[in-house]
C-alpha cells in the first residue's frame, strides 16, 4: 500500500459493485430473502457506514452487526468492580478512553474521577507501568481489556513488570477471546447467517486456522476483511463468490497485514502471562465458556483481582437496553426503543452506543438519517 486513496477509489469501487450485482444473480438464496452477512469487527461497522457500504451494496446483501467491540461487550458488574477499585484512596486507576465511559450499575469510571478518584487515561498498558515508575508509594492498577488484539500489549507489560519487579503495578484482567463469542452467536437460536467478514486486527495475532470450524462445522463461509471501503467490498465479493459456487472455506483479504499463521512472538507472550477462565460473562450474550482470560500463577503478584478484594458482582442490564439483542444481531440498532432517544453518545444508556466501534454509534453518527435528511442537510450547506 503507497496511499490510503488506493483503497477508497471509486471507479474499482463501481467495478466491485458491479460483480457483487452479477453474483447475487447466481446464489439460491437471493431468490428469496437477502444473504446475511455478519460483520464480526465493530471497526467494519463504522466504515461500512460511515462510507455508506450498506446503501451502495444490491437490496440482496444484508449486513448484519457482531459483537466485536470489546469494549460493547463488558457487563456493567466488571465496570463496578473496577469503580470499587478506583475509588479506593491507595489506587491510580488507568485505562483506555472507551473504557473509561462505560456505565456500571451506578457510575463509570468518568463519574468517579469527578468524585475524587485517581482516574487517568492512557493510551498503552506501558503508561500504566510509568505511572507506577513515578509513584511507588500508590497501586497502579491498568484496567485491560480487548480481544487477542490488545493481549500482546498487555502481556507484555506483565511481563516487564516482572522484570523490574514493580509490585505496585497490577492487571485488572478483563481480556476477551474471539473463537468463543463467535461459536456462541452461530449456537444462537433462530440466527439466520449466510457468511462472516472475519475481524482483520485480531487474526493479525491468531492467523486464519483458528476459523476453520466456521466453514468445516458450521458450512459458513469466512473472509478476513481490512478496514478500508474496497477492503469490505472485495470481502463481501469474496463471501458471495463462495456462496454462488457452493463453497465453505476461511479466505483472507487482508493479507497485507495478516499472515496465515499469525504473530508467533505475540501469541507466545499471551501464552505465558495468560490462561483460560472457565467462563467470563458477556454483556447481551450471557456467560461463555472460555471466553476470556486471566494471569497465570506465575504472575499472580501482578494480578489486581488477587491482590484486592473484588466484590465480582453480577448486574443485570436495563431492561430498556437493548444491546443484547442487537449484538447477537436480532435486531438493527435504530430498531432499539431508546434509540436515539433516551440513548444518545453524550447519554448513553448502553455500551454499544459508548464505544466508538459500537454497532449503535455507528448508527448514530452515519447510518440511521433517512436519504432525504442527508439531501436536505446538503443543500443547506
Amino acid at each position: 500500500m503507497k496511499f490510503v486513496d488506493e483503497f477508497r477509489d471509486p471507479q474499482k469501487a463501481q467495478v466491485l459493485l458491479q460483480e457483487i450485482q452479477a453474483l447475487v444473480k447466481r446464489i439460491d438464496t437471493c431468490r428469496h430473502r437477502p444473504v446475511c452477512i455478519m460483520e464480526v469487527c465493530g471497526g467494519h461497522t463504522h466504515t461500512i457506514f460511515r462510507y455508506g457500504l450498506n446503501k451502495m451494496l444490491p437490496e440482496e446483501v444484508e449486513f448484519v452487526h457482531g459483537p466485536g467491540c470489546p469494549v460493547c461487550v463488558l457487563p456493567r458488574g466488571r465496570v463496578d468492580d473496577c469503580v470499587a477499585l478506583a475509588e479506593r484512596p491507595d489506587v491510580i486507576m488507568t485505562t483506555f478512553g472507551d473504557a473509561m465511559r462505560v456505565t456500571g450499575s451506578k457510575k463509570n469510571l468518568l463519574q468517579a474521577k469527578a468524585d475524587g478518584a485517581d482516574v487517568r487515561m492512557v493510551y498503552s498498558p506501558l503508561d500504566a507501568l510509568q505511572i507506577a515508575r513515578a509513584h511507588p508509594d500508590k497501586e497502579v492498577v491498568f484496567f485491560g481489556l480487548g480481544f487477542e488484539t490488545t493481549m500482546p500489549s498487555t502481556a507484555l507489560t506483565v511481563i516487564r513488570a516482572q522484570e523490574e519487579n514493580l509490585t505496585n503495578f497490577s492487571l485488572f484482567c478483563n481480556h476477551i477471546t474471539i473463537i468463543p463469542t463467535i461459536k456462541a452467536v452461530l449456537d444462537s437460536p433462530g440466527l439466520q447467517l449466510d457468511g462472516f467478514l472475519g475481524p482483520g486486527h485480531v487474526s493479525m495475532v491468531i492467523g486464519i486456522a483458528p476459523y476453520s470450524f466456521i466453514a468445516k462445522r458450521y458450512r459458513k463461509p469466512l473472509t478476513i476483511a481490512g478496514f478500508e471501503p474496497l477492503d469490505i467490498l472485495q470481502s463481501v465479493w469474496m463471501v458471495l463468490k463462495q456462496l454462488a459456487e457452493g463453497r465453505c472455506e476461511v479466505e483472507n483479504q487482508y493479507q497485507r497485514i495478516v499472515p496465515q499463521q499469525g504473530n508467533v512472538q505475540a501469541l507466545e507472550a499471551i501464552q505465558r502471562v495468560f490462561e483460560l477462565r472457565k467462563f467470563f460473562e458477556w454483556r447481551g450474550l450471557g456467560s461463555i465458556d472460555h471466553s476470556g482470560v486471566r494471569v497465570r500463577e506465575e504472575f499472580s503478584v501482578f494480578d489486581a483481582e488477587r491482590k484486592f478484594s473484588v466484590p465480582n458482582v453480577t448486574i443485570a442490564d436495563p431492561t430498556a437496553c437493548q444491546c443484547g439483542e442487537v449484538l447477537t444481531g436480532a435486531i438493527k440498532p435504530n430498531q432499539c426503543k431508546v434509540f436515539g432517544t433516551s440513548c444518545t453518545p453524550e447519554n448513553a444508556l448502553g455500551a454499544l452506543m459508548v464505544s466508538t466501534e459500537g454497532a449503535c454509534a455507528a448508527y448514530y453518527n452515519y447510518g440511521w438519517i433517512d436519504r432525504n435528511d442527508i439531501q436536505s442537510v446538503s443543500v443547506s450547506i
